[in-house]
């Protein structure tokens, strides 16, 4: 009881230190075809999230990864292609090495969300179509499916 008392439980703590585009594409195939402007668009978008620690004490880099693909829904034509790797950069201290992996991608893809949904509606409204407000994303559903997916491919193993 003297051991739990001598070291009290940190309550975690993050700091965004800053956030940028690594990587980013964006084909307005619609322009280049010629294709009527009057046409009714399907998005669908693709997450995919990567983190790591970098050389920093405590700093780790969480990355947001979009494909976002608009097709019209009466032809199946492309409209347009955007591909975006949105970075941000953590302080994060307080948080138990067994937490860090879902902290990294729940928490932080959570903090820097509104940043990257601002990006894709700048750059879709200035590409020639209506701005494209992402919806909320739920990245704990998404770190939720993506552990029961590997351990579906993994299976544990019984022992000998």
């Amino acid at each position: 009881m003297a051991e739990a008392e001598a070291t009290p439980q940190q309550n975690p703590q993050m700091r965004v230190l800053g956030q940028f585009i690594r990587d980013m594409s964006f084909e307005n195939i619609m322009a280049q075809k010629g294709a009527p402007a009057d046409v009714q668009p399907d998005v669908q978008v693709q997450v995919n999230l990567d983190a790591k620690k970098r050389s920093g004490d405590n700093q780790y880099e969480t990355s947001i990864k979009l494909k976002i693909t608009s097709k019209a829904k009466d032809a199946d034509t492309m409209l347009f292609l955007l591909e975006i790797d949105y970075v941000g950069i953590f302080n994060i201290e307080g948080v138990s090495d067994d937490q860090i992996h879902p902290f990294l991608l729940i928490e932080c893809p959570r903090m820097i969300f509104p940043f990257l949904r601002r990006v894709v509606s700048d750059v879709t409204r200035d590409g020639g179509f209506p701005p494209l407000n992402l919806e909320n994303i739920d990245f704990l559903s998404l770190y939720r499916n993506e552990i029961a997916r590997r351990q579906a491919e993994n299976p544990p193993k019984a022992d000998a």
